[in-house]
């Protein structure tokens, strides 16, 4: 069974009927005296401890032999232990699915495919299953074998275009050490609201953090005063209307939401982009963020690997709807 220890589970009945095991344990010397949930926690270190809070109060624990339903039961040197575990949705995330893959390059040690707006990339709560992750383990065998089937990087749900992957270990450090080092260049076509202000190209240097009043969101933050870490993109304009603008974006770092909380900041919140102040235009009602081009060097041959992707046709759409024009050079 897989876990993450930071990620509490809620128990699908779907699951049930499936997999379970029962786990069994004397507590040792070193645990004598602790709670019931800390000390399955430390023998059971798979699950987390939240979720073995839930099957405690479900009746699920016994204690030589009997039932108990109180998490924080005193636990002594000798007692007996015994807990059932059934699998969970984090347990069964990391199975193949069969899903389309647009692959753009592929050769022995990597991928680059075509994300399509929609998909998410990794499993986590709310989407245990149907992510790429899981398409990848269908697409390739080795892809197992490799940490998190390879992905090095990743694009939001609702962004679309080019992303890595690595297909052997080798190459996935690789790419790691690359992208650490600000070697593999990445960027992105964004539709923002309003007239862009300001010189172009621009260069925006603002760290990024939690929003201290949303924690569901990033937002721009003074590291004198808040945590975060350093963000910089740097922004070309290409084109604009009366209502919108069409704008290149460089990343320099790769934090969540970056080019999202960058262009809000700037005053031009991404149409679509509801958490961050945008709002359906032009027929668009996703964010509008395109991973457009992806340059880097093959980690193993040294082969110069530089790919595009077209606009998809919601944002080729509203472009047409909002007056926009714009000829991409290769």
């Amino acid at each position: 069974m897989h876990d993450s220890s930071e990620l509490s589970e809620d128990v699908d009945p779907s699951l049930e009927s499936m997999q379970q095991e029962v786990r069994s344990a004397a507590v040792p010397v070193a645990l004598h005296g602790q709670r019931l949930d800390r000390v399955l926690a430390q023998l059971v270190p798979e699950f987390s401890r939240s979720y073995l809070q839930q099957l405690i109060e479900q009746g699920e624990a016994l204690i030589d032999g009997r039932v108990t339903t109180k998490v924080s039961a005193k636990v002594r040197l000798g007692h007996q232990l015994q807990i059932t575990l059934r699998a969970t949705p984090q347990s069964q995330a990391f199975v193949p699915e069969s899903m389309p893959i647009d692959v753009v390059y592929e050769d022995a040690h990597l991928r680059v495919i075509h994300k399509p707006a929609g998909l998410v990339v990794h499993p986590a709560s709310g989407n245990w299953r149907g992510t790429l992750l899981n398409g990848l383990l269908a697409l390739d065998p080795q892809a197992s074998e490799v940490p998190r089937a390879g992905i090095v990087h990743r694009l939001d749900k609702d962004t679309s275009g080019l992303m890595v992957v690595a297909r052997t270990r080798q190459a996935m450090d690789a790419l790691v050490a690359r992208i650490a080092a600000r070697e593999v260049h990445r960027q992105y076509l964004a539709l923002g609201h309003k007239n862009w202000t300001g010189a172009s190209p621009r260069t925006l240097e603002a760290a990024i953090g939690r929003d201290p009043s949303n924690r569901l969101r990033m937002a721009v933050v003074d590291l004198a005063h808040q945590s975060g870490k350093t963000a910089a993109t740097t922004f070309d304009l290409l084109a604009q209307g009366e209502r919108c603008c069409l704008v290149q974006c460089t990343l320099h770092t790769g934090r969540t939401h970056q080019i999202r909380v960058h262009m809000a900041h700037l005053g031009h919140p991404l149409l679509g982009d509801a958490v961050y102040g945008g709002v359906p235009l032009g027929g668009m009602k996703r964010q509008a963020l395109h991973a457009w081009r992806l340059a880097f060097e093959h980690p193993i041959t040294g082969e110069r690997i530089n790919l595009t992707s077209a606009l998809p046709e919601d944002m080729d759409f509203a472009m047409q709807n909002l007056g926009l024009s714009y000829n991409l050079a290769p």
